[in-house]
């Protein structure tokens, strides 16, 4: 999270109101991606990093259900998903170029589960608003199948009602730097991605 919009503002005031209504927009003048790449912890901090990107908020999508808390999706009892809302300045990057950001992120050749976190929850996801960013997601997912030369696990989803997580996870990584390093050390996640991706 980069901005505090007053779009989002009323998303602060409590881990309830968080989760009770989804989120559909961002600040101003941005445009919004969402992404699932395992714990949003990680997945926020990549996104942050990038040029363009103007807010970031880790939240859940894809369950049926009317709201989201960390218990019960981390649980697996609902079929949420861990996301991230992605608010960004489309004249400074573009969708394309996000998505193409996000794979070097991601074990885009496990199912249901990212490094050490295993679950539906926990699956890498991408999501489209219309027809022409299905297409996109489908023609990059395409040329990741011809590099690795094997299925690609992570799913193309429509985008659906996006639920903000509660307070003390957005920004977890400036928050609490040493449990955040600790967490994704022990977790594999970028020796993982090595192996994949190379440096």
């Amino acid at each position: 999270m980069k901005y505090a919009a007053p779009a989002l503002v009323l998303f602060a005031l409590s881990p309830l109101a968080m989760a009770s209504e989804p989120v559909t927009q961002g600040p101003p003048g941005t445009e919004m991606a969402v992404f699932s790449g395992g714990c949003f912890w990680c997945t926020e901090s990549d996104f942050d990093k990038l040029p363009g990107v103007v807010e970031t908020l880790s939240g859940y999508t894809g369950g049926e259900a009317e709201t989201a808390d960390y218990q019960q999706v981390s649980a697996g009892g609902t079929d949420h998903i861990e996301s991230v809302a992605v608010f960004f300045d489309p004249t400074k990057t573009s969708y394309a170029e996000l998505v193409e950001a996000f794979w070097p992120t991601i074990d885009p050749l496990t199912a249901n589960a990212q490094f050490c976190d295993h679950g539906y929850q926990y699956s890498s996801a991408v999501y489209y608003a219309n027809d022409e960013q299905k297409a996109l997601l489908e023609s990059s997912r395409d040329a990741l199948e011809a590099r690795f030369d094997e299925p690609i696990r992570t799913l193309i989803l429509p985008r659906q009602p996006f639920y903000a997580a509660e307070d003390y996870h957005q920004d977890y990584y400036e928050k609490n730097p040493l449990r955040y390093t600790f967490y994704r050390t022990t977790c594999g996640r970028d020796a993982r991605l090595e192996e994949i991706w190379g440096d």
